[in-house]
């Protein structure tokens, strides 16, 4: 079966986490990418534990099906190997700091001079202009300066770190969906253009109900804990022997959960009346339910609410959730042969398209490992040019 991105050749200048799972996201879905890396480093996350067969799991989880091409840009020849690639390739992604790549003569003017049909996508920390444009950028900080950490933790306590890196992801993911876009624009116009995203408007852009509440009453979000913004109870419960998430978005659904757990009553206690009064008194609520949930075990009340329709679900921890029939079933695990660390696992690709569906279909590479066949095929590069690429 044909894969939707089969026909964009992508070069992948990026390290660490945003850039590299955008790449990963279009490499997924049929994009040749390659991946140009420092000869003797490579990408800083090749250095990451834990290590299987000496190479980082972290590292090739979201470099997969991907090649890797060893340059160095601060060789003249390299550089100018590199130049001739980008003038064939539909993506350049780049995750320097800004005015490094105009510095090292790739930036997006250089590069579309070049190459004007050149889609060409930048995931910075705070993004290309503006007072922050400078500094640099991290997960943490950004989530430290979007709000992000602030709600995050328990309603009497300090903020939280999150432990998900969600704004490398979320930039990696809007990175992509910036990239798609300019593609679909060029279809109509013939011409490229330059994706401007970062960390710090991913996380900005994350922060929906939080956004809304600060633009309707200026107030200041508080934490909540495993509370929530907008509905009541839908959070975390303890039970026999474990813990059960419930998610009482309507009247109806609280109402029913009421039923099953063997509290009627408090369906009808005024302050539990609608949503509004359920959020507001949360604190008692909460009380007032657990030792309900306690009395039973998290399968026993999945079973109990899913029957009666209320949405409920145990809470997992990842070696539960990778094995759990769903994932599998649903080809969110897959594996792969990898040349030093053999046969391992992988995440699967969580988007599915009935006729042109992504797939993993070749395992992270190897530093350098595809140099010579890279060149060859986009350049048609003879021996001159892959010595000078240390091939």
């Amino acid at each position: 079966m044909s894969m939707s991105l089969e026909h964009l050749k992508v070069l992948d200048l990026t390290i660490h986490l945003s850039g590299p799972y955008c790449a990963m996201v279009l490499a997924d879905h049929g994009a040749d990418v390659v991946k140009i890396e420092r000869p003797d480093l490579g990408d800083d996350m090749r250095r990451t534990p834990p290590f299987v067969g000496g190479e980082s799991a972290p590292f090739m989880l979201w470099n997969r099906n991907k090649r890797s091409v060893a340059l160095d840009l601060k060789s003249p020849g390299d550089l100018e190997t590199f130049k001739a690639m980008a003038s064939v390739a539909d993506v350049v992604i780049e995750s320097f700091k800004p005015g490094t790549a105009d510095r090292l003569g790739i930036g997006y003017e250089a590069l579309s001079a070049l190459n004007p049909g050149l889609i060409y996508c930048s995931i910075s920390g705070f993004g290309q202009t503006g007072p922050y444009a400078s500094r640099r950028g991290f997960d943490l900080i950004a989530c430290g300066m979007t709000g992000l950490m602030s709600v995050n933790g328990p309603a009497d306590g300090p903020p939280f770190r999150i432990p998900i890196p969600i704004t490398d992801l979320g930039a990696g993911l809007n990175g992509a969906i910036g990239i798609l876009a300019a593609v679909a624009a060029r279809e109509r116009t013939g011409h490229g253009q330059h994706v401007d995203t970062s960390l710090f408007e991913s996380g900005l852009s994350l922060g929906v109900y939080e956004a809304a509440g600060v633009f309707a009453t200026g107030e200041v979000p508080e934490r909540l804990g495993q509370g929530h913004r907008g509905s009541a109870p839908y959070q975390l419960f303890s039970t026999a022997d474990g813990y059960i998430n419930i998610g009482c978005a309507n009247d109806r659904f609280w109402i029913l959960t009421c039923e099953v757990l063997g509290c009627p009553h408090l369906a009808g206690d005024a302050r539990f009346a609608t949503k509004p009064d359920r959020v507001r008194n949360i604190g008692v609520l909460v009380e007032e339910l657990t030792p309900f949930f306690e009395r039973e075990t998290t399968a026993h009340w999945c079973t109990e609410l899913e029957a009666a329709g209320v949405p409920a679900g145990p809470v997992m921890n990842h070696v539960e959730a990778l094995s759990d029939p769903h994932t599998l079933a649903r080809s969110m695990v897959q594996e792969v042969d990898h040349p030093s660390a053999g046969r391992m696992k992988t995440l699967g690709v969580p988007v599915k398209l009935s006729r042109t569906g992504g797939a993993v279909r070749r395992p992270a590479p190897m530093l350098g490992e595809h140099t010579g066949e890279v060149l060859a095929e986009w350049l048609g590069a003879g021996d001159r040019k892959l010595a000078a690429s240390g091939d």
